[in-house]
């Protein structure tokens, strides 16, 4: 699927950085006025929480509500994490009384479809960033090589990674069902990608249910660029009439 990316474009991280906290979009305090409403962040491959701290305080800075996933480093079985944001959504949806916004980059952005194809009555919208919906091994080699020695970590018995099987074999067949299914209607879906990933096929996030978003970034760098920022905001402000829909109230029918 379309030409190898090219690694070196992600030595470009710093000017992507240095740019954003220079632009309007950074410095501005009215563009993306959240008004409390929750928004969920989940971390990229190899990634934590705080890869999205720039994000996460310009957000919190304009008023949203946000929570963390809890990933220190986003290597565990798709099913397992997926179980565990799940929780973590629930309960912010509980705490608000309203759905969710989700952003989620590179693999957090296949983690977020999954979630909203699993909970549709939870999630108000979901933001991926340079991830690959289509094809989550449409990558670099030598990412795809981290992939493998994660798998093969995992297969050896090592805490807290992934194993082969969670993608060969049974383990995350429901997963790859989910990522695969038909995107739920009445949820938001914006796919951010980059001509210029060094990651990923930028192809491969093209995702037919998304409306897509162009940026002129790094793959590492999507999360500290103006533009990817601007995409955003735009973003949370079309999901807002789905965020004030009440969210369902699991303990009552418990």
């Amino acid at each position: 699927m379309g030409a190898r990316p090219r690694l070196w474009r992600e030595s470009r991280v710093a000017l992507d950085t240095a740019a954003l906290l220079r632009s309007p979009t950074w410095l501005a305090r009215d563009i993306a006025q959240g008004d409390g409403r929750p928004v969920l962040l989940i971390p990229g491959f190899l990634a934590g929480d705080d890869s999205l701290g720039l994000m996460t305080a310009w957000l919190r800075r304009n008023g949203y509500w946000t929570k963390r996933a809890g990933i220190r480093s986003n290597v565990d079985c798709s099913n397992a994490v997926i179980g565990r944001i799940s929780d973590r959504l629930d309960e912010m949806a509980q705490f608000h009384g309203g759905k969710v916004a989700v952003i989620g980059q590179s693999r957090g952005g296949t983690l977020a479809r999954v979630l909203a194809v699993r909970r549709p009555d939870l999630v108000a919208g979901i933001v991926t960033l340079g991830s690959p919906l289509l094809d989550p091994l449409a990558v670099h080699p030598i990412v795809r090589a981290q992939v493998y020695a994660v798998g093969l970590l995992g297969t050896l018995g090592v805490p807290g990674m992934f194993k082969a099987s969670c993608w060969h074999g049974s383990c995350c067949k429901t997963f790859v069902g989910d990522l695969q299914a038909a995107f739920p209607g009445d949820v938001g879906f914006v796919s951010v990608y980059s001509r210029n990933d060094g990651i990923v096929r930028w192809e491969s996030c093209l995702d037919p249910a998304a409306e897509q978003v162009e940026v002129p970034s790094s793959h590492c760098g999507m999360a500290a660029n103006s533009n990817t920022f601007d995409a955003v905001a735009a973003a949370l402000t079309a999901f807002r009439g789905v965020e004030d829909e009440p969210a369902p109230d699991h303990r009552l029918a418990a």
